[in-house]
């Protein structure tokens, strides 16, 4: 076995793998844990009592977060006339229409997030092998297929996290940087959770929030007691 590291080691040993941490206090030992040279990301994962392979099940939505995410984050926006200049106005990095979806077509991968215009989906569905599988292609359920290109684009630049349920029934989702401190963290948490209770499906069964991860780019995972956040 690889001997771990002095940095990791002493990581390691703020954190109880055994416990379960309320939020406030998960966060706290969590902030204790950057040791990085870089200022890491917090991850959050969460597994719900949901089926995903049940239509009525696929959690799926986005939350504004109260601090941002603390990173510049690259939106296009498929859009034509009035709305592709109100998409330029509110700042996305890149609009257009059928030349932009040959370009992406092409190998423009540039970009963290996509927003389209209902009108421009027909031509961005070709995108779908592009898109599909970096989880970006736009939906109605995130806010991203809209004719408000421009609350759209203000909102995600802002700091807006989207989550969406995986097949083992995890949420995974970015929700700050270490630089926040426990308090921010804790409350960009809060609206990630209140966003995904809003979102259990009347068919679920049982506990819909099971366990809870947070955990920094390089650090280790702390588990969170989600009791008290459940509806």
């Amino acid at each position: 076995m690889a001997k771990l590291g002095k940095r990791l080691r002493q990581v390691l040993e703020k954190v109880d793998s055994d416990k379960l941490y309320p939020l406030s206090e998960a966060c706290e030992v969590l902030a204790s844990t950057a040791s990085a040279k870089f200022d890491e990301t917090v991850d959050v994962a969460i597994r719900l009592g949901v089926d995903p392979r049940k239509a009525d099940q696929n959690v799926r939505g986005s939350v504004a977060l109260p601090h941002g995410l603390g990173k510049a984050v690259r939106v296009i926006v498929f859009a034509k006339g009035e709305r592709a200049k109100q998409a330029e106005e509110a700042g996305a990095d890149a609009v257009g229409a059928e030349e932009l979806v040959e370009k992406v077509k092409g190998g423009f991968l540039d970009f963290d997030s996509v927003v389209a215009t209902p009108d421009m989906m027909a031509q961005v569905g070709k995108l779908g092998k592009v898109l599909g599988p970096r989880g970006l292609m736009p939906s109605p359920k995130v806010g991203t297929v809209t004719t408000d290109v421009k609350g759209a684009v203000e909102s995600i630049k802002a700091g807006r996290a989207e989550f969406r349920v995986e097949k083992a029934g995890i949420v995974h989702a970015p929700v700050g940087k270490a630089s926040f401190g426990a308090k921010k963290i804790e409350e960009n948490i809060l609206a990630l959770i209140q966003a995904l209770n809003k979102q259990k499906p009347s068919t679920s069964k049982g506990f819909f929030l099971r366990s809870g991860v947070l955990s920094l780019t390089m650090g280790p995972g702390v588990k969170v007691d989600l009791a008290p956040l459940r509806l």
